[in-house]
């Protein structure tokens, strides 16, 4: 189905949160809109479940206005997974119909919505064995983990990783990732998660509250803050000879000091077709998981957003279910 045929239907009818202006939780509005037209690369997709992320309030806040820009309204949410609705003219590895999950650019966003349209360099299709809200819970941290330990790691068989806050989202997808590399996993977090690190397969679960890891006398060959709690002194002297510190918050101080110390990595979510069939593979054989901690209906997103950007709200990931599969 063409764009003529599929969105220019829907008119102005959809529903998405979005807003008008950088700001706080108050600038976010439920509102109507028409979804854009699509261009040759886009997918338009009836989103089921959309995952909330803390990118999500950091971009409505205007952290990265530098990329995002001042064109309002903007929408909000980034992880989606649903059925593709309609596909622009230069689509040719998806078809109608079919259930995918993916990762809106921070760029557009737009996954808090009854329709999100986005490239189909974002999109992955999704296993049967995954269900849609599972699905929608993989794209940024499974995403981000990849691009960390794979693409800028390298990480091998055999090498040792310690992961800073290895039951959050980003944490535990870093876990399975690296086990799927064969790597050695150590892994900081509280100690009532404790349980969860080891059954994720945490050789080494570190309580953060009572862990100095800067005494720390063991090297590892690939430390990951995911938590983003980690000074950069104290990831690079915890590093083997040839190792390497993943930094989840690449500001430009950052991204400068790296091009001098090969040794400090700063993580940008980068999507791409062949990440998101490998997390398609990973979650299709029980390899991956980044489990919802709780469900919330469309409507209440906006309050659930809100609580979680000022540190309220159950621990784990939380999950908006927007609309129902055909």
């Amino acid at each position: 189905m063409t764009e003529d045929m599929g969105l220019n239907r829907l008119g102005n009818h959809m529903k998405r949160i979005q807003y008008h202006r950088y700001g706080g939780p108050d600038v976010m509005q439920m509102e109507r809109f028409e979804p854009p037209a699509l261009r040759p690369d886009d997918i338009a997709v009836k989103v089921v479940y959309a995952a909330i992320n803390p990118v999500d309030w950091k971009v409505r806040r205007g952290d990265l206005k530098l990329v995002t820009g001042r064109k309002f309204p903007r929408a909000m949410g980034c992880d989606f997974s649903g059925e593709i609705l309609a596909v622009g003219s230069g689509v040719t590895a998806f078809k109608l119909g079919e259930a995918v999950f993916g990762v809106a650019p921070v760029k557009t966003c737009g996954a808090l919505a009854e329709v999100v349209v986005a490239p189909q360099t974002v999109v992955g299709r999704k296993p049967e064995s995954v269900t849609f809200e599972e699905a929608a819970c993989l794209g940024t941290p499974g995403v981000t983990a990849w691009n960390a330990l794979i693409d800028k790691a390298h990480l091998k068989a055999g090498q040792h990783v310690l992961i800073n806050g290895c039951t959050g989202a980003v944490g535990a997808a870093a876990v399975q990732i690296a086990l799927l590399q064969g790597a050695i996993v150590s892994g900081t977090c509280s100690a009532d998660a404790a349980t969860q690190a080891k059954a994720l397969g945490v050789t080494e679960v570190l309580d953060y509250r009572k862990t100095n890891l800067a005494t720390l006398s063991r090297r590892f060959d690939v430390v990951f803050d995911t938590a983003i709690t980690m000074p950069i002194a104290t990831g690079l002297c915890l590093l083997s000879r040839g190792g390497v510190f993943l930094d989840l918050e690449p500001g430009p101080a950052k991204i400068i000091r790296s091009l001098f110390d090969r040794r400090l990595k700063p993580i940008i979510c980068t999507p791409r077709p062949a990440i998101m069939a490998a997390l398609a593979e990973a979650a299709r054989v029980g390899r991956l998981s980044v489990p919802s901690a709780q469900i919330v209906d469309f409507d209440a997103a906006i309050g659930k957003i809100a609580n979680l950007e000022q540190g309220v709200g159950s621990r784990g990931k939380a999950v908006v279910a927007i609309g129902t599969a055909v």
